[in-house]
């Protein structure tokens, strides 16, 4: 009978006779001894590299993309193989025309609103007015600047219509005593920014036409006034406006949805309207890249950098920047062509930082959460590193969030008191724009130019009284004079009501005063003393 083994018994039997290196001679021990095996290495082989950090360090690191740019992976904090550009050194600051025509409020806000345009506004207006309502209709300068202050005020109080800027229970005292509201509401009513008769042969090659030169005089002197610093935001504004006009824009992510878009370039530098598809773009050219350039042309060949959004950022335009000295910082969309296939995945560790570059370029890939990739390109960095913190930001992410909000802050600003109001005619809501962008405008510079600090609001209701003063100081030589070519008495048998509000109710009189001529009851005069033939 044979013995039967038990599992274990089988198992040392065949470990104690079978030799390690028989079957061909094959090595079946997967791991050999360390010792062992670093004694049979050349000394050649010792300092070779492996095989996979030659992989790491040779020419696997470059990728192509899918419009033939060639990216290399670099580390973070490692740099980079090129030299910026010079940055622009000095900070933003007001011209030296500027600083020496501005010494009070109105003077800064006429830097931006200059009177050749007040004269060409009031010129226009009083052209429409006569040619619809009265050939006799006529509106001074004066009075123009003081509707202007009205337009400003009505932006401080808001109330819920135009009547009760004039109500007893809600006016303001400063727009009822500058201008009854019948009279606003004619100029408003009459209120043109062009010559009426030649805007329609205009109008076949300019959308703008109704107020364009009107608007190009604003941004010229936007320009001319204040010199920015080494970053300028580009970026789009919607003015809410529901006005029919051929180039108005539906924005379903904006708040107000519907209104007129501008490109914009803050700090106070240059805005252009959008008006649909131009037909002056060269044809390939983007629509982004042409706006780009044509909002920094006036700044371009000094070094400054520019930040935009996903919109407008694209490596082909940081070409062009850079061709005029210009640097670019701005998210891209990782859908573009020449983002490298390598970097598009999603699925990275929260906090890490991946980094290529290619010629004068960079392009930093940030995951500031699981699932979720920032890109930012830019052309101004030539070492990427990241922070001590527990986000490890990298540097291009930390300027960007720094820059990025210069038109948002803008419209955040020209909205909390903005003249805007209801309006059925485009050019009036451009107006309103232009006028809120211009006080905006004149507080930094007031402030600038003067050393004064000034809260907004008190900037904006002591810049409405000097408008008006000029209207205000003619309005009342006017009834001075008027008063004093009236006879001391009223017509015989009639009786006037008294003027002089003191200590009477609802009286009659029949008397001027000697001094200011108004007419005055019993309760309201003031005794003479007696007086000789000598004093009299």
């Amino acid at each position: 009978m044979q013995r039967r083994l038990t599992t274990r018994q089988a198992l040392e039997m065949i470990l104690s006779e079978v030799n390690p290196c028989d079957s061909d001679g094959e090595d079946i021990e997967l791991q050999p001894d360390s010792d062992s095996d670093l004694s049979d290495l050349s000394s050649d082989e010792e300092t070779a590299p492996q095989p996979k950090k030659r992989a790491r360090l040779g020419t696997d690191l470059t990728e192509t993309a899918k419009d033939g740019t060639v990216w290399r992976e670099e580390q973070v904090g490692m740099r980079l193989p090129f030299t910026p550009i010079k940055a622009y050194a000095a900070d933003g600051e007001p011209t030296a025309k500027a600083r020496k025509s501005i010494s009070s409020r109105l003077q800064s806000f006429l830097c931006f609103i200059t009177l050749d345009m007040l004269h060409s506004i009031q010129e226009w207006t009083i052209q429409h007015a006569q040619e619809t309502e009265h050939v006799h209709w006529f509106m001074a300068l004066p009075e123009l600047m003081a509707f202007i202050a009205i337009v400003i005020l009505r932006g401080l109080t808001k109330v819920p219509s135009l009547r009760d800027c004039w109500s007893a229970n809600l006016g303001n005292p400063h727009i009822i005593g500058t201008m009854p509201r019948n009279r606003f509401q004619d100029i408003m009513r009459h209120l043109r920014f062009d010559d009426r008769s030649t805007r329609s042969d205009r109008a076949k090659t300019d959308k703008f036409a109704a107020i364009s030169s009107v608007w190009g005089s604003f941004v010229t002197n936007c320009i001319t006034s204040y010199n920015p610093g080494l970053h300028i935001t580009v970026d789009e504004q919607l003015f809410p406006s529901k006005t029919r006009c051929c180039f108005l824009q539906y924005i379903a992510t904006k708040p107000d949805k519907f209104g007129i878009k501008f490109w914009v370039a803050c700090d106070i530098c240059n805005v252009l309207p959008y008006l649909g598809k131009d037909p002056s773009r060269p044809s390939g050219e983007r629509l982004c890249e042409n706006v780009v350039m044509r909002l920094m042309e006036p700044f371009l060949d000094k070094g400054r950098n520019v930040t935009t959004d996903n919109f407008f950022t694209s490596l082909s335009l940081a070409h062009k920047l850079l061709s005029r000295k210009t640097t670019i910082l701005g998210t891209v969309n990782k859908i573009r062509r020449e983002i490298p296939q390598s970097a598009r995945h999603t699925d990275r560790n929260e906090f890490t930082t991946q980094v290529f570059s290619t010629t004068a370029t960079t392009l930093t890939a940030y995951a500031p959460k699981r699932k979720k990739t920032v890109y930012i390109l830019s052309s101004m960095h030539s070492v990427i590193q990241t922070d001590n913190t527990t986000k490890r930001k990298p540097n291009t992410v930390t300027l960007y969030n720094t820059t990025k909000c210069g038109v948002d802050v803008m419209d955040q600003m020209v909205r909390e008191y903005t003249v805007r109001t209801g309006t059925q005619r485009w050019p009036v809501a451009v107006f309103y724009n232009m006028i809120d962008m211009a006080a905006l405008n004149a507080h930094v510079l007031y402030q600038a130019c003067t050393g004064r600090q000034e809260r907004r609001v008190d900037f904006l209701v002591e810049l409405a009284r000097e408008l008006a003063n000029s209207h205000m100081c003619a309005k009342k030589a006017r009834k001075e004079q008027l008063l004093q070519t009236q006879p001391s008495t009223p017509s015989p048998g009639k009786r006037a009501m008294r003027q002089v509000k003191h200590q009477c109710k609802n009286n009659h009189g029949t008397v001027r005063c000697v001094h200011c001529y108004r007419y005055t009851c019993g309760k309201c005069r003031r005794e003479i003393p007696w007086q000789c033939q000598d004093c009299e």
